[in-house]
């Protein structure tokens, strides 16, 4: 019967921020009202919100919270280290990709663009529960294979910050700035070209 009652909370949880990531990407963090989440949500009171968050800005939280453990699995994967270089850049830029171009995700990153210029803590909590972890898997394994001679010798915290820009970039530039005249570029021939580009720079000859 616990089971059961955790789940369905679990699931009542998910119901509830998934509406209200649709209300603050429309209307923003600070307009939208526990009203439109709650009918966004398809839940009967705004009331039933505190019965699983303490406040709205506790929902945010939770939200960037409940993005991140299927990223950080990635690059926490004991497989990672013996993967070869490209195998395992193209494994991470994927997952990273695949990530952020969630439309959930990319609702939440919507709002958290929009709010850290506003609140840096928010922007703070995300780099915390999100970015940063990816990050530190990234620069743990470019140091393991610089240390091994499979890359060459570089900083490998400069080097991560080089591979994930490229993606964060193409994400920024491609879903969240809006269609430009150019043709847009597919996920697949960026991740690949930024693996490609990325390793003539590092791979050993």
């Amino acid at each position: 019967m616990g089971s059961h009652d955790d789940d369905e909370r679990e699931r009542r949880r998910q119901q509830i921020i998934e509406g209200a990531l649709v209300v603050f990407a429309a209307k923003g963090f600070e307009k939208a009202t526990n009203q439109e989440i709650a009918q966004a949500a398809g839940i009967g009171s705004p009331g039933l919100i505190y019965h699983y968050f303490e406040s709205k800005a506790d929902l945010l939280r939770q939200a960037m919270s409940s993005r991140a453990p299927l990223l950080q699995s990635v690059v926490r994967s004991d497989s990672l280290l013996s993967m070869a270089p490209r195998e395992a850049l193209t494994l991470i830029g994927s997952a990273f990709l695949d990530a952020l171009n969630n439309p959930d995700n990319l609702r939440l990153f919507r709002v958290i663009i929009g709010e850290a210029l506003r609140d840096p803590s928010v922007a703070a909590a995300w780099h915390s529960a999100s970015s940063l972890p990816v990050k530190r898997g990234l620069v743990h394994y470019l140091e393991a294979k610089m240390q091994a001679g499979e890359l060459r010798r570089a900083n490998p915290v400069a080097a991560a910050n080089c591979f994930l820009g490229s993606i964060l970039l193409y994400v920024l530039s491609s879903e969240l700035f809006g269609p430009t005249d150019a043709p847009r570029l597919d996920p697949d021939t960026m991740l690949v070209t930024a693996v490609e580009v990325f390793l003539q720079g590092l791979e050993e000859v």
